[in-house]
């Protein structure tokens, strides 16, 4: 089965993003992915725009997982701890957040401030664009970035968002149906995820120990529906039918996503590296984290999380989230 994909890389030869697109809508398989490196332990912004290159693979591996790592392209809220400057070279590890580039004072100290979006590299291909929430399309997300920072303070700025990848279009509007759908494909997605992790981690330490431990008992179950295209019927029996290989994968989702800070809610920044992929393909995305927000609050509970993807109440366990 072949899946069109994208790979937006960076100049140093990282691969950010791998995303295949929606196949068909007969196709009822959810794969999206990705992989990163963490250049520093504490979130380094990256210092060049990325290539952006299109490339079809003859068979996508399942398990590469949008947001297993760092955010990357989707940090626009995340201060970045600085380290100690060299008096030659005061920028040289002073990091700023996305939409910020470090200058000196008159007193060679380092500072971050908002970068010209004139100053961002031109992109070279349509799909380098991306839709932020006020549905205007910007050449990238440097551009995007730097004309959210020069909005920090507004009204406006607190409401920017990047929504999607790729250039701002009509978004077809999600009906119950769909929605009802969306859950069924993703679930079936992140257990898949974790299955083909265990599968390759012998030397990658992609997984802890505790996790692959979980993992190894839904990959040793002969009962495990494999990965391929099903039907929504099938999808929604096997949840039904077992029930309990689902509970750890959506925990473990909702962990990856936590991280800044690691405090039990997703932000809509924390959400980004997930959604903005996914909108593009999934239209009922935007609709189905919306509804996971049961209170309106403008975050994600890891019980509304839960929730969201059928879980039962006592079967939500903070523990799981590792």
């Amino acid at each position: 089965m072949s899946a069109a994909v994208r790979l937006l890389k960076a100049r140093s030869g990282t691969v950010r993003f791998l995303l295949p697109l929606k196949q068909s809508a007969a196709s009822n398989s959810l794969l999206v992915g990705t992989e990163a490196e963490i250049e520093n332990a504490a979130l380094a912004a990256p210092a060049t725009e990325d290539e952006v290159i299109d490339e079809v693979l003859e068979e996508l591996p399942v398990g590469s997982n949008p947001v297993q790592v760092e955010t990357g392209e989707f940090d626009e809220a995340i201060e970045v701890e600085e380290e100690i400057p060299s008096e030659s070279k005061p920028c040289l590890n002073h990091h700023c957040k996305k939409g910020k580039v470090c200058e000196v004072d008159e007193s060679n100290t380092p500072m971050c401030v908002c970068q010209d979006p004139s100053t961002c590299l031109a992109s070279t291909a349509e799909f380098e664009h991306v839709c932020g929430t006020d549905n205007k399309t910007y050449d990238s997300s440097c551009h995007f970035f730097a004309t959210k920072c020069a909005l920090e303070g507004t009204k406006k700025g607190h409401k920017l968002h990047l929504d999607y990848i790729g250039p701002c279009k009509f978004i077809a509007p999600c009906i119950d149906n769909e929605l009802n759908e969306f859950p069924l494909r993703m679930r079936d997605w992140l257990k898949n995820v974790l299955v083909s992790l265990y599968e390759r981690d012998e030397d990658n330490n992609m997984l802890s120990e505790k996790q692959k431990l979980r993992v190894k008992k839904i990959f040793e179950n002969q009962k495990r529906l494999q990965a391929g295209e099903h039907s929504l019927d099938l999808l929604a029996h096997d949840f039904e039918k077992n029930y309990n290989m689902y509970i750890f994968p959506v925990h473990w989702q909702f962990g990856q996503l936590d991280q800044h800070p690691i405090d039990g809610y997703l932000s809509h920044t924390e959400l980004a590296p997930l959604r903005a992929p996914l909108i593009p393909m999934e239209h009922c995305t935007t609709s189905f984290f919306d509804q996971c927000d049961t209170d309106n609050d403008k975050y994600i509970a890891l019980e509304e999380w839960a929730g969201c993807f059928g879980l039962k109440e006592q079967d939500v366990d903070k523990d799981l989230v590792i």
